[in-house]
């Protein structure tokens, strides 16, 4: 199966989304996913708005400022620390710190979409998965797939 890749729609020259309404869900995850590594990049010292602006002048998309990517990224940047707890006693022999960034992200987003949306939660380990194979390390994918099956099983009892 063939991954789709984020580059090859950043060199289009149509708007990634235009007010994210016709924007696939695959696509809001991973805008989603872009702003949250720029943000912990910058320490969380960045507002989202800043780098919403600058991705839509750099990229020449239209990202809205008020639409659902940067209202998503911004619940969980502020619940970060909140996922954060979710995810440590789901870490068999692991401990958080080890976890790489990309794939901290992946189940920061996932842990979101699972206790803020109304999305089924087979969607969302398909998707974790498919946002780990394009960003994480190598075999991360199998690691949230196991983490997030721990997380479902928690939310339901």
């Amino acid at each position: 199966m063939e991954r789709e890749t984020d580059i090859d729609s950043l060199e289009s020259t149509e708007p990634i989304a235009e007010e994210c309404a016709p924007c696939p869900r695959r696509q809001v995850r991973s805008l989603i996913f872009h702003f949250l590594y720029a943000m912990d990049s910058f320490g969380y010292d960045a507002s989202a708005e800043s780098l919403v602006d600058q991705f839509n002048r750099g990229f020449e998309t239209d990202v809205p400022l008020d639409g659902e990517v940067i209202n998503a990224v911004k619940t969980i940047v502020e619940n970060r620390q909140k996922y954060d707890d979710m995810l440590v006693p789901l870490l068999a022999n692991w401990r958080l710190e080890r976890i790489g960034c990309c794939t901290h992200l992946v189940l920061r987003i996932a842990l979101w979409e699972l206790t803020e949306t109304d999305t089924h939660p087979t969607i969302v380990v398909n998707e974790a998965i498919e946002l780990a194979k394009c960003f994480s390390e190598k075999d991360a994918y199998k690691f949230v797939n196991g983490v997030i099956d721990k997380a479902i099983k928690q939310l339901k009892s």
